[in-house]
């Protein structure tokens, strides 16, 4: 896959991922989808690195999106652990 891909990957778990814990983000919209691209680089990365999963070639992977929804859940729980919740 390629780079545009990883991104369009990363927008998709990161609103996957804001479906998963909702709540109103200190980043908003934004923010939010900033962590879903990281997150699917990141959890791309430990796949790769620790899991011994290569990356697949294929966009329609579902290990890959696993990865890539997992990355982003793992970073969305940290930015919110760290600038604040604001759910009250």
């Amino acid at each position: 896959m390629g780079i545009v891909s990883w991104i369009v990957l990363g927008l998709l778990a990161g609103a996957i991922a804001k479906m998963i814990l909702p709540g109103r983000d200190p980043g908003g919209l934004i923010g939010t989808t900033l962590i879903g691209v990281a997150g699917a680089f990141i959890g791309g990365w430990i796949s790769a690195t620790f899991l011994d999963r290569p990356i697949a070639k294929e966009f329609f992977d579902l290990a890959t999106w696993g990865a890539a929804i997992g990355g982003s859940l793992v970073l969305l729980v940290g930015y919110r652990l760290l600038l604040g919740n604001s759910r009250d």
